[in-house]
């Protein structure tokens, strides 16, 4: 009996945060689409935190909503509380963060992508990549059936030969018990592709009832919510938040952790594959951190109809027995019940140096890869990888440029870049601090700075542009009339200064210049403004930014020129470094091995020195002249 065969425009494997992007950008972009999964349960699984955003991820999810995806609109529909953090600091780490509703948040994508039209969803492990001639040309699952396609994405995610530890306990399982996929990994081997092995984890999920919450500090959601999509009404998400809540370990926490650590799989050596660093296990972080009291330990609930919490910051692969001792040395938890233990995660991802900044592998045409197998961590990261790997899919098959976003256009752009420049020896977390023009990369101008290349690629519609160019003329007349408007040292202006502990006028000034105080916002000065335009809220923030920050933002323009002056040269691919005479052996070595597209790339490779640039500057000069 002959085996199954079908014919799509991509293959998309894997249905996680990542594989739900992808298969969806390729879909709205008019290519007939399949999306595989070990279970259609899965769809936009959260196996880990019940939560999307949080510090520089909340930028993530906002820039992937500027360009047309989904965790944005998903997050704002299935939301049951949230919390935009760092308010107290300036807007650049400004970051929005917001508990789901678990199931109903998979629920809900999966009924996104039962309703795209040329989108097809199937249940199987993808066994192997057909490439014929260094080009991936489709798939093969299980069962034996092909899937022939002009493009792959791999959004594999932890599931590539899993397995899930705790304790002496090894169950060769993916996140949550199910399937893992184990044929996958030597397909790509045998095509020469670069394996790793990393390791996450996650803490247990306790009973609701058996939890004393009088003993933890109750933490709310903010007043007046704001949406992650910019597409979002903000009054349909002013709903009724459900609380979470903190409490902290202790040294007795501590003591049965350290009573036990020849007990755990991380520490006895069990455990092979790297672990982030970033977001350690409560083992790890009581070991690193031995002259630390306590550590904070949040209880999230993970949905409005179940009652299991989610114990966040104790994640652990301890056996059972340790971890009901350890939870229980917690003020609150002193009875608490597990429903599920905490345990550490192993998984197959690839070097992700292989990769183009497209995300498509630099040895294999048409085959694309984004999420979790790519060596990063957590639901965001994905998110926006597998975002741009399905569009970038679309691109190659259509024969036209990639999307290619640099350090300094997005948070979207450094993620990718830091991936595929930088030598990753754990799974990748963004945060703020990598960024380094993240005053201009902030959550709030997401639309301003990416709808354009979303609306340009066909994500985004004619309306939600037209909106766009529309804010951007709004902001720029508005702060141009506040920077002109006159501010008298008259009797009421002193008077609302003194109210705001601002100090008095000896001349007059003008309205940016009281913008600028510390003290003083945009807002505030309306009584003062008579002529103030009746505006939405988005475009007032954008002025008052624009206004206060407006010396740091042009030194931040004037440092990205630079960095682009850098990016536009560009270097032909499989350029041959060794005829560059003066370069340094080690430089040379880590040119041929990542092949950077641009100058600047080369510039942030670990071993190229600023040196080594300037000569291949100075060759590339002498190369064009001689051409």
């Amino acid at each position: 009996m002959p085996f199954v065969t079908e014919n799509y425009d991509v293959c998309i494997v894997g249905a996680g945060h990542a594989g739900c992007e992808a298969a969806l950008a390729c879909a709205r972009l008019g290519l007939n689409t399949i999306i595989f999964t070990v279970s259609i349960e899965s769809i936009a699984m959260m196996p880990c935190n019940p939560n999307i955003g949080g510090s520089s991820k909340g930028h993530l999810v906002r820039e992937i909503d500027a360009l047309g995806g989904q965790m944005g609109i998903n997050i704002d529909k299935t939301f049951i509380q949230s919390k935009m953090l760092n308010v107290s600091k300036g807007p650049a780490v400004h970051s929005l963060r917001a508990q789901a509703d678990k199931e109903e948040y998979s629920r809900s994508m999966r009924r996104t992508l039962e309703a795209e039209d040329k989108l097809t969803i199937r249940q199987a492990e993808v066994t192997e990549i057909i490439i014929e001639d260094g080009v991936a040309k489709g798939v093969k699952t299980f069962s034996g059936a092909s899937y022939y396609s002009k493009a792959v994405v791999l959004c594999t995610g932890t599931y590539l030969k899993a397995r899930c530890l705790y304790g002496d306990v090894v169950n060769k399982t993916g996140p949550n018990g199910l399937k893992p996929a184990n044929y996958l990994s030597a397909s790509l081997q045998e095509h020469g592709v670069e394996i790793l092995r990393f390791k996450t984890g996650t803490p247990a999920r306790i009973d609701k009832r058996s939890i004393d919450f009088s003993k933890m500090e109750e933490q709310f959601g903010d007043k007046r919510v704001v949406p992650f999509s910019f597409t979002t009404n903000p009054e349909e998400v002013q709903i009724n938040q459900i609380s979470c809540w903190l409490t902290y370990t202790n040294e007795n926490t501590h003591e049965v952790i350290r009573r036990n650590l020849d007990r755990s799989p991380l520490y006895s050596g069990v455990i092979e594959g790297t672990g982030p660093r970033y977001c350690p296990s409560i083992e790890d972080k009581v070991v690193r951190f031995a002259d630390k009291e306590r550590h904070q330990v949040f209880i999230e609930p993970e949905g409005l109809y179940t009652n299991e919490m989610y114990v966040g910051g104790m994640s652990s692969s301890l056996p059972e027995d340790v971890q009901y001792e350890m939870y229980r040395t917690v003020p609150g938890l002193e009875h608490a019940k597990i429903v599920r233990n905490a345990y550490a995660i192993e998984y197959d991802c690839i070097n992700p140096r292989q990769l183009k900044p497209s995300l498509e592998f630099k040895e294999i045409e048409g085959l694309f890869s984004g999420g979790q197998f790519n060596g990063s961590s957590g639901y965001e990261e994905a998110a926006a990888q597998g975002l741009v790997a399905g569009i970038n899919a679309v691109m190659y098959i259509k024969g036209e440029e990639p999307l290619i976003l640099d350090r300094s256009e997005a948070y979207i752009g450094v993620l990718i870049d830091d991936l595929v420049t930088k030598e990753n020896h754990e799974p990748y977390r963004m945060m703020t601090s990598r960024a380094e023009y993240r005053l201009l990369l902030r959550q709030d101008n997401a639309d301003l700075r990416l709808s354009r290349k979303g609306y340009e690629i066909g994500l985004i519609n004619q309306e939600r542009y037209d909106w766009i160019v529309e804010k951007e003329g709004l902001i720029e007349k508005e702060v141009d009339r506040v920077l002109h408007v006159n501010i008298g040292a008259n009797e009421k202006v002193q008077a609302f200064l003194k109210e705001h502990g601002s100090t008095p006028l000896k001349t007059g000034t003008t309205l940016a210049e009281l913008i600028r105080r510390p003290e003083l916002c945009y807002e505030d000065l309306a009584e003062l403004d008579t002529e103030r335009p009746i505006l939405p809220y988005d475009v007032k923030e954008q002025v008052e930014i624009h206004i206060k920050y407006d010396g740091y933002i042009k030194r931040q323009m004037k440092q990205v020129e630079q960095f682009r002056k850098l990016e536009k040269k560009r270097l032909p691919e499989h350029f041959d470094y060794d005829k560059v005479p003066s370069l340094r052996i080690e430089a040379r070595q880590k040119l041929k091995l990542y092949q950077p597209h641009s100058v600047g790339q080369a510039s942030r490779i670990a071993g190229v020195s600023p040196a080594d640039i300037s000569v291949l500057l100075i060759y590339l000069e002498q190369m064009k002249n001689f051409i």
